[in-house]
Parts: C-alpha cells; sequence; structure tokens
C-alpha cells in the first residue's frame, strides 16, 4: 500500500535560489517539449524520449531528470485523453473539450518535478537531503516533520520524490510502501456510516461528529473571501493570498481525526465498515440556489477516501452500498415513505411508529446493507470456487 509524506524543507535564500532555478528549468523544458508533442502528435514516453532526449540533455538538463521531464510530460497527456475520454472536460464537440483537445499541455513555472535515488539521496540521521540542482548538488539541505512522519519515512521510502513550491515554502513529498495488515475475513458485523452536512458523520454505534461549527466557520471563511475580491486593493489581495487553503487545510485536519476514530473503533470491535455509494450525488440532487454552496463544499469524497486507505492499513474490511433511500426507510420494519422524514434530524415511521435521530436510523440501515452485501459476496465467492473445483 502506497502513502506519501511530505517532509517541509529549509533552504538557506542561495539553496532556494538554486531550487526555484533548478525547479524553473525543469517546468520550461516540460512546457517546449509539450509544444512539440502537440505538434508532432506522439505523446508516448518512447516516443518522446526519440524526439527530444538529445535535445533536453542540451538544454541544460542531466540524464535522469531530463528522462523524468519527458514522463511528466508523457503522463501529462495520458492523463488529458483519459480525461477528454471520461467526459471531465465537458462532452465531445462542446467548446470546453475543444479547447482543451485543441492546445498543448502547459506546465507552471513552480509545479512540481520528481525526482529518484539517483537526483536526491536521504541522510535521515542528519535530516538532510543532497539533490541534483542545475547549478550542480546541493548538500546538506535540512528538511523537518512531524515525528511519526520522520519515523515512516525512515522505515518505507520507496520510490520517487517530488520537489514542491508552495506558498513560498518548499516541500519534499515521498512515496512510501506501507504494509498491510491481514484482513479480517469473518468480521462481527459492519460499523454504518451516513455522512451528512450538519452531521459530518454519524456511525450505527452512535457516535456522531457535527458539522455545525465547521459550517459555521465555512460561511466566514466565504465572507471574508468576497469581502476581499469585491474590495481588489493590494492589500485585499495579500490577505485573500494569506488564508488561501486555510478552509481545505482545516477540512482535511478534522476528516483525518473523524476517519482515524471510526476505523479504530472498528477493528477493536472486529467489525467492517459500510459507507455509502455517493458517486454523481451532486449530479443528481436538484437545490436551491443558497444551498449549492454548501453542498458543492462537502468534502464527503475526502473523509470516504480517509477511512478506506486508513481501514485498509488496519485490515479492516469496507463495503460500499446503495445510497437509495436510506433516509426514509425504517430500521426495525424496513418500511420506507417519505413522510418518514418529517425533518432533517428526526426519524418517525409511518408503519410501526419507531423514533430515532435520523441520521442514527440510516447508518442502521447502512450497517445492514454492508452486511447483506458482504454476505453476498462471500457466497458467490465460495459459489466460483465449488464450480472451479
Amino acid at each position: 500500500m502506497k502513502l506519501v509524506v511530505r517532509v517541509k524543507l529549509l533552504p538557506t535564500p542561495e539553496q532556494a535560489a538554486a531550487l526555484e532555478a533548478t525547479l524553473r528549468a525543469c517546468n520550461e523544458a516540460a512546457n517546449w517539449l509539450s509544444v512539440r508533442a502537440f505538434e508532432h502528435g506522439r505523446t508516448s514516453r518512447s516516443a518522446l524520449q526519440v524526439l527530444a532526449y538529445a535535445a533536453l540533455k542540451a538544454r541544460g538538463l542531466s540524464a535522469q531528470p531530463a528522462l523524468h521531464v519527458l514522463r511528466k510530460v508523457a503522463d501529462a497527456y495520458t492523463a488529458l485523453k483519459a480525461n477528454l475520454k471520461a467526459g471531465n472536460l465537458g462532452k465531445r464537440g462542446s467548446k470546453r473539450n475543444a479547447r482543451a483537445a485543441g492546445k498543448p499541455v502547459v506546465f507552471q513555472s513552480d509545479a512540481a518535478q520528481p525526482f529518484d535515488d539517483r537526483c536526491l539521496s536521504w541522510q535521515m540521521d542528519g535530516s538532510t537531503v543532497s539533490i541534483w540542482t542545475t547549478s550542480g548538488r546541493m548538500k546538506g539541505l535540512i528538511f523537518t516533520g512531524q515525528a511519526e512522519q520522520l519515523a515512516l519515512l525512515a522505515a518505507c521510502r520507496k520510490g520517487e520524490s517530488d520537489l514542491l513550491l508552495k506558498d513560498g515554502r518548499w516541500y519534499l513529498v515521498a512515496t512510501c510502501e506501507i504494509p498491510e495488515a491481514a484482513l479480517n475475513t469473518a468480521p462481527e458485523g459492519f460499523v454504518g456510516v451516513d455522512l451528512g452536512i450538519v452531521n459530518i458523520a454519524t456511525t450505527s454505534t452512535g457516535a456522531r461528529y457535527s458539522g455545525r461549527h465547521l459550517n459555521r466557520q465555512r460561511d466566514a471563511d466565504r465572507r471574508l473571501r468576497e469581502k476581499l475580491q469585491k474590495k481588489g486593493t493590494k492589500a485585499a489581495k495579500r490577505r485573500a493570498k494569506r488564508h488561501a487553503g486555510k478552509e481545505a487545510r482545516r477540512v482535511s485536519d478534522i476528516n483525518h481525526k473523524i476517519s482515524k476514530c471510526i476505523v479504530a473503533e472498528a477493528q477493536r470491535t472486529g467489525r467492517g465498515i459500510a459507507l455509502e455509494d455517493l458517486t454523481g450525488i451532486r449530479e443528481r440532487v436538484r437545490l436551491r440556489k443558497p444551498q449549492r454552496v454548501t453542498l458543492h463544499s462537502w468534502s464527503f469524497r475526502q473523509l470516504g477516501t480517509f477511512i478506506a486507505y486508513k481501514a485498509r492499513r488496519a485490515g479492516v474490511p469496507v463495503v460500499y452500498v446503495d445510497a437509495a433511500y436510506t433516509s426514509r426507510e425504517c430500521s426495525r420494519c424496513h418500511h420506507v415513505d417519505r413522510r418518514n422524514r418529517p425533518s432533517q434530524a428526526v426519524f418517525a415511521c409511518q408503519a410501526c411508529g419507531f423514533v430515532e435521530h435520523a441520521d442514527l436510523n440510516s447508518s442502521h440501515n447502512i450497517a445492514a446493507r454492508g452486511w447483506w452485501t458482504w454476505v453476498r459476496g462471500a457466497e458467490s465467492q465460495a459459489s466460483v470456487l465449488t464450480l472451479t473445483a
């Protein structure tokens, strides 16, 4: 299982200038190569290597950095083709699709640049790295990070690391190969997780993670952003830049904490985790204009991803269930009725009279669907094994 660890670099002014020149040179070379690849219609790694490897070295790049530029451009065109095919950049024939397909891929001057072990070496004892730059090999570049991340980096780092400049700060993003725990193939039930906006997550075991405080902070951030955009002065732009990403970092931190608690509970009780399949919900749901901002800022995908990878690392099985009518179905008698949900927080079954918090009732339904999904999967696998034998 692969995870990434980001550590912060602490370069001197001279080192920072060399890193910036290196990043700029690599991305200028990538843009030059992207134009040539677009003009010649040759975007695979092998084709680009034949087309421009010697020219990239002539532009001042060593052998390995030149190969990384080739791969970065090829991967960018592969991703572009996949997005065009999937319709993520508009339907075929639309103006948006034509714009994306009708011009070369462009790399910003500070776009991340990958380095392998030939270009970058780590000295974990001294918390320094040695890295290739356009002005020569730079040694003694100090890095720092959380103790847990540094221990993970020292034990599990494998593969490439990306040099990244963000908001004037330098980082290295390293790939780590994490050993996975053995999967629990006989879970004692499932913890159903209902994801929402008022309550970020509600589990079938009764845990509820409120989103009211987060939503108030989001509203405040949105109002501040609108105010600064209307003002438009240099001071307002500087302030907006300082606050950029603050909301995303806050949400990410909260989602990490929630996912950690949910996975720990499932692991401790020997159960799996059941999540709703919310793919395409933004396209399916129709809301009034004031509610659209709230829906589109809902980070359910990130929370689900955090739960999934933490569960995989802990050996906890995760299943995805159909989200249809989980909020309208009674978890006792399974009667489905729109009137069962008289308000956002209340569930009252019209058939059997069962009353419970609406999100908790939904989580019970998700847990039950998760169990039946798991059982059906196990039965299907057993039947396949029987036929094979």
